[in-house]
Order: C-alpha cells, then sequence, then structure tokens
C-alpha cells in the first residue's frame, strides 16, 4: 500500500471519527433540551387554567440574570424552555435565513425590553392585589412572546427571539468575561464554527485576537464540537478578562 493511499484511508476515518462526535454532541445536546421545553407548554397552556403557574416565570427571569453572573449567557442554552422549544421543534420548519441586524442592535433590545416590561407592569397594577390576576398577567405575556418568537423563528430562523429576549439581554450584559471562547493558530477560517452557532455568532471573525467574548454566546459548546483543528476551545479565568 503506497503513503497516499495510507494518507487517504487516515484522513476518512478521522473524518467519520469528527462526524460521530457531532452527532454524539447534538444527541447529548437535544437530550438536555428535551428535559426542560416542557416547561414552556406547562405555563403558556396550563397557565390559562391554572394561572399561579405564571409565577414560574419569575424562576426562569431569575435563574437567566443569576446564572449569567457566574457562568455566562448558558441559561439560554438547555435550561430556557423557550429556547430549547424553539431548537427542538423550529429547526425543520425555519427558512434558516440570516438573522438581520436590526434584532442585535442595542436601541431594539432596550425598546423590547421598556415595552413588555410597562405591558407586564400595567397588567399587574390593574390585577393588583389578586394573586391569580398577577399570575395570569404573567401568563398572556410569555403567551404572546413565545407566539411571536415561533413566528419570527419560522420566517427568519429559531434562535432570532433570543436576540430581543428581554431576560436573554439583561443576561448578556452580565456574561462578558465568563466562559470566553479562545480560538487559537490552528484555525484555518474555514468558517464552520460560525455556520453551527444557534446564535448566528461569528467566533472566526475573531482569531487574530484570539478570544471571543460575546455576551449572547450561550456556552454551548457547537463551535467546539465542529471545529475539525480543535481550535476552539472555553477560555481560562485569566484569559476572559483580557476579552474585548
Amino acid at each position: 500500500m503506497r503513503y497516499g493511499d495510507i494518507s487517504c484511508i487516515y484522513a476518512k476515518e478521522t473524518e467519520d471519527g469528527k462526524d460521530m462526535m457531532i452527532a454524539e454532541f447534538t444527541r447529548k445536546r437535544k437530550k438536555l433540551q428535551s428535559y426542560t421545553w416542557y416547561g414552556l407548554v406547562l405555563v403558556a397552556v396550563g397557565g390559562w387554567f391554572y394561572p399561579l403557574l405564571g409565577y414560574l416565570l419569575l424562576a426562569c427571569m431569575a435563574g437567566a440574570v443569576g446564572i449569567a453572573v457566574f457562568n455566562g449567557r448558558s441559561w439560554c442554552d438547555w435550561m430556557c424552555p423557550r429556547g430549547s422549544f424553539y431548537d427542538l421543534f423550529l429547526e425543520r420548519l425555519s427558512t434558516r435565513r440570516r438573522i438581520p441586524d436590526f434584532f442585535r442592535e442595542k436601541r431594539t433590545r432596550i425598546a423590547v425590553i421598556g415595552v413588555l416590561f410597562t405591558v407586564l407592569g400595567v397588567q399587574i397594577y390593574f390585577a393588583w392585589p389578586g394573586f391569580r390576576g398577577i399570575g395570569l398577567a404573567f401568563v398572556i405575556v410569555l403567551t404572546v412572546t413565545t407566539s411571536i418568537g415561533i413566528m419570527l423563528g419560522i420566517s427568519v430562523h429559531p434562535r432570532t427571539w433570543c436576540h430581543i429576549c428581554p431576560m436573554g439581554t439583561i443576561a448578556s450584559w452580565f456574561s462578558r468575561g465568563k466562559r470566553a471562547l479562545r480560538i487559537s493558530e490552528a484555525c484555518v477560517l474555514c468558517t464552520a464554527c460560525d455556520r453551527a452557532c444557534p446564535m448566528q455568532l461569528a467566533p472566526s471573525l475573531n482569531r487574530e485576537q484570539g478570544v471571543i467574548d460575546d455576551g449572547d454566546c450561550v456556552k454551548c459548546g457547537t463551535c467546539i464540537a465542529v471545529c475539525a483543528k480543535t481550535a476552539i476551545s472555553f477560555a481560562p479565568p485569566g484569559v476572559q478578562k483580557t476579552a474585548t
């Protein structure tokens, strides 16, 4: 057998091994998401019959921000019921187009926070002090925003809503410097990581600076899994502090 033949066989085996690793990673991530998406249906549907379920949103809100303080926006990967639902059920229905920059702009995101918190506040004001009425206010907001997210997910991309989600936005503000991604010189700019990112971030654009510390990174590890050169990893704490 010639050296060239051996090289081709080795390359094929390496490629097959990488494909198996990616498939296993995807399976595990979807399995985790399969545990949490039920929470969305529980509140968005069950809340209309039992409004007290609406108070579960407070736990989600606290979880999103609380975890971001220590571990970045990782709540939004699989712990968020709505994010899990969008990934699992909209992937095949979505056009998967590029998310417009409009949804990423700071003013857009702040405006959405202002509108939704105002609407929620007004509903709570009129429901006060009714415990059930306040719970229903949370259910209404969740139902409306989830419906909008589904429409955006199908017409644009499954995770479009995640860029304007109020709690996701607030979590992103606390995520800087938390589990940043390190990109080594082994990167060949194949952009596989960019295409795989569920949030449509672009890790490869940060190759020169060596670290990507985007607050909207949900720490899912997909980019790490698909990198054929193993050039991406989560940076240690010392490196995170130097990220920009």
